[in-house]
């Protein structure tokens, strides 16, 4: 753990320096899904067979990607906070302060107001105008400057009431305050497109379904306003939550400069909203190793919980970070090949569409390659007794995304405890009676469980994280 903390205190200078864009270096070749041992990594498409590149291939179970970091969507990382060089971030502050119309933020409106201040979704510079909303809802990516599609599958889009929409059409007002629940301002939102918010369209589209009981719908859409506002944003200064928890709050820029300073020659990301289990460590453990067999000599690992909204059942972001710093201080992950940071964005629960953005979010982080496991992102259908997605569908829509192709995908190899062993292992179908499972789910029911002594065991909320069954 300590030499995590030592880069996250390093840290505090570094977010409070000015630095607008952030461009790096050229990403590797398109990927696709192929295997590599008993695992699965992306390798180059249009190796031919039966040449000598062909047999490097399976000599070494795969092709080595560029050393460098990936490039960032668009090329350049996008940084909407305003520097504090020149009075810039006071005089942003004063004239929110007396703009005449002011939009009030949710918690879920802030937490994409951070999302995209950061560059977690280069290139937008802002809330979604209606052109980029149609190309995300319809094409799952937009069209970028230089005429390339880039991923994106989530609209991030801000709602207003209709009053306010016809007090700001009334003013012909191009730039507004955005504020928090206190009424102070966050962002000025500017050159702004108002436009219809057909939420029908936008949950069907999003989620496959308009069936009641949607966690995110509930939270953000059913109550929201029936207008959008788009525009280019300008956030005064980095989004805190004051919560103990800043510090693992790192930017994408943050984590470029860390990944940098470890030498990390690949970046492969691990994103869970629930606690990490043994059978997690085995598999980000076996990574590397293949990684390493690949020809890497330093990947590094990006554990990424996610930290906006999740549903009411979900395990509390700090329990989830505490477990995260046992299992580093105990040696289950090792500290020298690993970064645990927060992942901003509020969860959709909306499987293969919203896998897309995980993903395309840790390619603005630096990430190559990207593990992806049973119904990444899905969810229990909210009113029938099954899954609302199939569970392969994520990982073969991340391999065919647009947008997506510089991005290695790592498949999730299924682990479970081995009862003749004694230990997590990779699960052997020809066995199947020996091995006993963990689910997602059941993590989270054991964990609203604190008394049970196998959560505590297996979570290591409290003493440990040695687990006799996980």
């Amino acid at each position: 753990m300590a030499t995590q903390a030592a880069f996250l205190a390093g840290f505090s200078q570094l977010a409070a320096q000015p630095g607008r864009d952030c461009a790096v270096a050229v990403a590797p070749a398109r990927v696709s899904v192929a295997s590599v041992g008993s695992a699965k990594v992306g390798v180059r498409v249009g190796v031919k067979a039966g040449t000598a590149e062909a047999a490097a291939v399976a000599q070494r179970g795969g092709v080595r990607c560029r050393a460098s970091l990936i490039e960032p969507d668009g090329g350049r990382l996008v940084d909407l906070v305003t520097p504090e060089e020149g009075g810039r971030r006071a005089a942003l502050r004063r004239e929110a302060a007396e703009l005449p119309h002011r939009l009030r933020l949710s918690r879920v409106d802030k937490e994409w107001v951070h999302v995209l201040s950061e560059g977690w979704a280069s290139p937008l510079q802002g809330f979604m105008r209606e052109d980029e909303f149609l190309q995300t809802l319809h094409f799952n990516a937009i069209r970028g400057q230089d005429g390339r599609m880039v991923n994106m599958s989530v609209p991030i889009v801000l709602s207003v009431g209709d009053a306010q929409r016809r007090a700001i059409q009334a003013d012909g007002a191009t730039r507004v305050a955005l504020v928090d629940e206190r009424d102070r301002p966050i962002a000025v939102l500017s050159d702004i497109e108002i436009y219809k918010h057909n939420k029908e369209e936008r949950i069907a589209r999003t989620w496959g379904t308009t069936a009641p009981g949607l966690p995110y719908v509930e939270e953000a859409i059913t109550n929201a306003g029936d207008w959008l506002i788009g525009g280019d944003l300008e956030v005064i200064e980095p989004i805190k939550y004051n919560d103990g928890l800043d510090q693992y709050r790192l930017s994408p820029a943050q984590l470029r400069e860390e990944f940098a300073r470890r030498n990390a020659d690949a970046v492969f990301a691990f994103q869970l909203r629930n606690p990490v289990h043994n059978g997690h460590a085995l598999l980000m453990t076996d990574t590397r190793k293949r990684l390493l067999e690949m020809g890497y000599k330093n990947p590094v690992l990006l554990l990424h919980p996610l930290g906006g909204f999740t549903k009411a059942d979900d395990v509390p972001l700090s329990w989830r970070m505490k477990q995260h710093e046992k299992v580093l201080e105990e040696g289950v992950l090792n500290p020298e090949s690993t970064v645990v940071a927060i992942f901003p964005s509020p969860m959709h629960y909306a499987g293969p569409t919203e896998v897309q953005w995980h993903a395309k979010a840790r390619i603005n982080a630096g990430a190559n390659f990207y593990i992806v496991g049973r119904d990444p992102a899905g969810m229990s259908h909210p009113t029938e007794k099954r899954d609302l997605y199939d569970a392969d569908h994520g990982k073969k829509v991340l391999s065919m995304a647009p947008g997506l192709e510089r991005l290695n995908i790592l498949p999730f190899k299924v682990a479970a405890y081995d009862t003749k062993q004694k230990k997590m292992d990779f699960f052997d179908p020809s066995r199947k009676d020996d091995f006993l499972f963990i689910s997602g789910t059941k993590m989270r029911t054991l964990a609203k469980n604190r008394e049970n002594p196998q959560m505590v065991l297996c979570a290591g909320w409290l003493e440990s994280t040695k687990c006799r069954i996980l």
